[in-house]
């Protein structure tokens, strides 16, 4: 483990974890035991040994505090049958020594000498750690509130590593090459190039499927280039453009050090692990658990209908960032298991109208082009309308709606049918809205054809005057305004009859959403021992392949992150991540209980070899449906996207580099966020050991690479 941040000072106390590891021990009756020099190990006596608490199958841990500045500490491991504990077996070699003020995790060997020709070996892990008073009172808070907490310190806590020095030549600093691009290895398969955009491509108008092929061979024209890929989402609703992500990125830039300013929503939480998949089924639920879950129970059973659907309609002058806010909402909110459709008003107006359009066209005073404008908008809201009596939650529409009298038209619409919501976006950052301008004409198909580049601008710009000249903002209804939230001194968020879960959740994330681009790293941790033995959860350490990944990882980070010294690794609570994390140095180092592994419950320990003997029914059942499964006395997939939520909102806020180094079924549930892969597809989504997958969110939307450092012995070890 690496240094602590705390002061070492006089008031501080030290926390000391002994684990001891061994499988055969488990099937032997023999129960483990720590005895010393201090009255925290008990004493020499050995009928005063303090018995150590099994963790796991094949795990045991003793966990104390020691007062600051204690003497220093000896003991010594011994084994106690469980009928008579008169009989013991102590531990061969010399005491171990404990000091004062160390930080440090040591890990050895433990021989029991069981008869003449028989001796027990076992695998000892000795954690100590200085902690302050806070740090304490931390502790006992968790404890009371989560009652068997992971560790002492509570949920997580953060440690530095204070060592700056260079490595020494030889060491594993060395053990890779110095471009690291020759460590990447291709995508999944379904990910093509590699480009994982921040949402899916926009709903296609099913209200205009049988317009004529030109216009249609026109769009795929237009999206062909590079440049292009995405544009046929990007056109505002008005018939204007929505900011494409190029666009969207110049508008959502650093928001500033500064919390933006709102008032509090009613957030009606219900908090509720436990409700049943079959119920979900007889209520057509959608496969959100949890808070989430309870919170749709008690929508589909008590609310009033329109509140059971949602519609969240942008509002917001052309360049301003409404596509990229659509796009996040939709994948955050698919992820979390809500039917979510983002429908682009623009997109229907190019289908019905062409692409050619002037800027005559969005004139307030052009009578036609109005018509035309507001005719696709209710082409639009009729087909997210229609989508939502076939079983959708939530329509994103996706459109400029800069006037009263078009919103009027929308909350006409969904009277009776849903609750509408209206997100507005204001940017009054003149540099800002210039790179907007420019790269919005540089995507959009509705310039795809232009050859003068400086002329298109010169269009686009006289359409924004014309929307500017009819604009309305927002004062009507349920809404939510992002007031210069991106201009990078500050910003606000004004919110207006706002209550409910759902609403409450959209308001958190977007507070939360910024476009600074910063890699975020998944790795898994190296392979454990139970890898190996191909036995679900435990928390067993590195087997040797393991550690030899874990000094690869530590190479990599610092030359990836060489000029990112505000960057920080985040790890599980269980050892094979703080292990695999531990020769990283000169970055802080936080450890979340959330990116703990899939609680696997009775089954935890056991192969699934032994699960399909010993459990048929369980084994059967998590075959058919593996993403809704929950192991007896542990967790389905879905739990853990419900606990991973606070991480993603972590990972949203973070302005600088992150490498979480988690579990398979935790890198794949939030895998499956980045790239907005459907909640089916989790289970099975490829988390292979010993690669790095490398997420950038940016310009472009998500980007992946991967970095593959080394074979894994056992990959498919942990399922």
């Amino acid at each position: 483990m690496a240094t602590a941040a705390s002061s070492g000072g006089v008031s501080d106390h030290q926390y000391v974890s002994v684990k001891l590891e061994s499988l055969r021990l488990a099937a032997l009756d023999l129960a483990p035991h720590l005895f010393g020099s201090h009255p925290a190990a008990g004493s020499w006596d050995p009928s005063k040994a303090l018995p150590m608490e099994r963790a796991a199958a094949a795990i045991w841990e003793l966990s104390c505090v020691l007062p600051s500045r204690h003497e220093t500490l000896d003991f010594k491991l011994l084994l106690k049958t469980k009928d008579d504990s008169s009989e013991c077996i102590v531990e061969e070699g010399p005491n171990r020594p404990l000091g004062c003020g160390s930080n440090q995790v040591e890990m050895t060997d433990a021989v029991f000498k069981l008869t003449e020709k028989d001796s027990l070996e076992c695998k000892v892990w000795v954690e100590t750690e200085m902690l302050s008073p806070f740090d304490l009172a931390a502790s006992w808070k968790a404890h009371q509130e989560n009652l068997q907490p992971s560790r002492v310190r509570g949920t997580y806590n953060v440690v530095m590593n204070t060592e700056t020095e260079a490595r020494d030549e030889n060491d594993f600093a060395s053990g890779l090459e110095l471009d690291l691009e020759k460590y990447v290895v291709p995508t999944t398969p379904n990910m093509g190039s590699g480009v994982v955009y921040a949402a899916n491509l926009t709903e296609n108008p099913r209200s205009l499927s049988s317009n004529n092929d030109t216009t249609k061979v026109i769009l795929h024209n237009s999206l062909d280039g590079p440049a292009n890929h995405y544009a046929n989402t990007k056109k505002d609703v008005d018939g204007r453009h929505t900011p494409s992500q190029e666009e969207q990125k110049a508008v959502f830039v650093d928001r500033g050090v500064g919390s933006p300013r709102f008032a509090r929503p009613t957030n009606e939480t219900i908090s509720t692990s436990n409700i049943k998949q079959d119920s979900e089924a007889k209520l057509g639920m959608p496969a959100a658990e949890g808070a989430v879950a309870a919170a749709a129970v008690a929508d589909q059973m008590y609310g009033p209908k329109e509140d059971r659907k949602l519609v969240i309609v942008l509002v917001g002058l052309p360049a301003r960032g409404k596509t990229f806010t659509a796009a996040k909402l939709t994948r955050y909110l698919r992820w979390l298991g809500h039917e979510t459709k983002h429908f682009n008003v623009g997109k229907y107006r190019r289908l019905k109208h062409g692409t050619n359009q002037t800027a005559d066209f969005f004139r307030g005073d052009n009578k036609e082009g109005v018509e035309a404008r507001n005719e696709v908008a209710a082409l639009a809201m009729e087909d997210m309308l229609s989508w939502m009596e076939e079983g959708g939650q939530v329509g994103i529409c996706d459109a400029t709606n800069s006037t009263r009298s078009r919103r009027n038209m929308l909350m006409k619409m969904a009277e009776g049918k849903c609750k509408i919501i209206f997100v507005e976006t204001i940017c009054n950052d003149q540099d800002v809205l210039e790179r907007n301008i420019r790269l919005k004409v540089q995507q959009s198909p509705d310039y795809a054809e232009q050859t003068d580049f400086e002329a298109g601008v010169r269009d686009f710009k006289e359409r924004l005057a014309y929307y500017e000249k009819v604009y309305e903002p927002v004062d009507e209804g349920s809404y939510i305004k992002m007031i210069d939230m991106v201009s990078g001194n500050g910003g606000q968020l004004q919110i207006n009859n706002i209550s409910g879960y759902l609403p409450g959740r959209i308001v958190f994330f977007l507070v939360n959403c910024h476009l600074t681009p910063r890699p975020i790293l998944l790795t898994r941790h190296g392979e454990s021992l139970d890898n190996v033995r191909g036995r679900i959860g435990g928390d067993s350490s590195l087997s040797e392949a393991g550690e030899v990944y874990s000094r690869k990882l530590a190479s990599f980070v610092e030359k990836r992150l060489k000029s990112e010294r505000t960057a920080s690794i985040w790890t599980s609570t269980l050892q094979r991540t703080i292990l695999t994390a531990y020769p990283i140095i000169g970055f802080p180092k936080i450890q979340w209980r959330a990116l703990d592994e899939i609680n696997a419950g009775v089954c935890d320990g056991m192969t699934y070899d032994e699960v399909k003997k010993n459990k048929p029914e369980e084994y059967e059942s998590r075959r058919k449906d593996k993403l809704r499964y929950r192991y007896p006395r542990g967790e389905s997939y879905l739990d853990v996207i419900q606990r991973l939520e606070p991480v993603i909102i972590e990972l949203e806020r973070q302005r600088a580099p992150v490498v979480v180094i988690a579990h398979q079924a935790v890198l794949r549930s939030l895998y499956a966020y980045f790239a907005d892969k459907p909640l089916e597809e989790v289970p099975k989504i490829e988390i292979p050991l010993h690669t790095i997958i490398e997420i950038k969110m940016g310009v472009t939307g998500v980007e992946e690479k991967r970095y593959k450092l080394m074979d894994a012995v056992n990959p498919t070890a942990e399922v």
